[in-house]
């Protein structure tokens, strides 16, 4: 590809998935939409319930991302190096600030969103993905020659990483957690770290979670659930139950766009994270298909990008913003298709939710943006930057 322009097929395929989720909102959301605009008509704060509440919501969220999208394509690469830290304390300050008196929002069973007076509703760990990729990305970069070493590389990657987890532990949002450390993992990984404390402090993590997941009832249940689906289908079993069902019903070819019976109260946020669920009762396993094969096109192209990138922060961004995309997406389809536990999370590009899609948007801007640097030549050693020459020291030999 050619200096200066980004990868068409790559924005094509972001835009018809934004495109498509505006769609599916539009369909499923029509029964919470009148739920929730009968209440505030109940109340007097608008005139007659409508069907709609969700859909223009969402469209105008779209509106707003798509111009960010196009800035981020041109934007300087070498800007976001340089405010890699200043983004990565605003970050933690907001996650923070969920804990505040007034400031922090109880959504379901976690503290998620910040939530003032006049000003539009905000969920800081989308926002925090992307900070987390640009300031691992400049702290990864430095590092090169000691990434491999235990306690020079390892363990300060475990303590920089656990600042995030444990904020995000805390709310909890189990689901932003996973995507996170999977995320960081995979920058982790390109940037050299050894594979074998990468699945070392896997496990460590998943012992240290065990007491957590007992202490709280609602997630031993998910838990429990996962490892059995039949269980207590009226009360801890419903959501992953009722998904089931909905993905069952649609068979090969669907039930018909609009004509979903499991939106009808059945599925929990299926304008959010059961939206998948809902998609595939209307279009069939045929037509999802289809949507699978589009975050595999992300995959493929995005980590193409990283290969070719024309620096190692360039390199690592584009990992870390296609690992996000990627496996976002595989640990919501795998919850509602029960092969995880239950966890709140979005479908990139798709799911309703303002900071979902605004940061996904921004976040494949920036993908577009090191595309249109992206080099033929592969060999790392050796790679022109965007802000000038770009040559990659010899790796010195560390011990773990």
């Amino acid at each position: 590809m050619r200096k200066g322009q980004f990868d068409i097929p790559l924005a094509i395929v972001f835009f018809c998935l934004m495109l498509f989720g505006v769609v599916m909102v539009s369909s499923v959301s029509v029964y919470q939409s009148y739920q929730i605009t009968s209440a505030m008509a109940a109340k007097g704060l608008i005139s007659e319930p409508t069907n709609s509440f969700y859909l223009w919501r969402h469209v105008w969220r779209a509106l707003i991302s798509v111009p960010l999208c196009f800035l981020m394509i041109y934007f300087p690469l070498n800007a976001w190096k340089k405010a890699a830290l200043p983004l990565f304390v605003v970050a933690i300050l907001l996650l923070v600030a969920l804990f505040l008196p007034g400031v922090g929002a109880n959504y379901g069973t976690s503290t998620s969103w910040i939530s003032i007076p006049l000003l539009p509703s905000l969920q800081p760990a989308e926002f925090v993905k992307l900070a987390l990729i640009f300031y691992l990305a400049v702290w990864m970069e430095k590092r090169q020659e000691l990434v491999q070493s235990f306690q020079y590389g390892f363990i300060p990657f475990t303590i920089l990483l656990s600042l995030v987890v444990i904020l995000l532990a805390l709310q909890p949002d189990f689901g932003s957690v996973l995507v996170i450390s999977v995320m960081a993992a995979c920058m982790f990984f390109a940037a050299g770290g050894n594979v074998f404390h990468i699945f070392a402090g896997g496990l460590m993590a998943a012992a240290l979670a065990y007491p957590i997941i007992m202490s709280k009832e609602y997630i031993r249940n998910r838990f429990m659930v996962f490892l059995n689906p039949d269980l207590d289908p009226l009360k801890i079993g419903f959501q992953i139950k009722q998904a089931l069902i909905a993905i069952g019903s649609g068979g090969w070819f669907g039930v018909g766009f609009g004509k979903s019976i499991q939106k009808f109260g059945y599925l929990p946020e299926v304008q959010g994270d059961t939206i998948f669920a809902a998609a595939s009762e209307e279009l069939g396993f045929i037509r999802i298909v289809f949507l699978l094969a589009a975050y595999f096109y992300i995959a493929y192209k995005g980590y193409s990008i990283a290969n070719r990138a024309p620096n190692r922060f360039a390199m690592l961004v584009a990992v870390g913003i296609t690992s996000w995309f990627v496996f976002q997406a595989v640990i919501n389809m795998g919850v509602n298709l029960s092969l995880l536990p239950l966890t709140g999370i979005t479908m990139p590009f798709i799911s309703y939710g303002g900071s979902s899609l605004i940061a996904n948007m921004i976040a494949a801007g920036i993908l577009l943006n090191i595309s249109r640097y992206a080099e033929g030549n592969t060999n790392p050693t050796h790679r022109r930057g965007v802000g000038g020459a770009y040559t990659a020291k010899p790796r010195a030999r560390v011990r773990a």
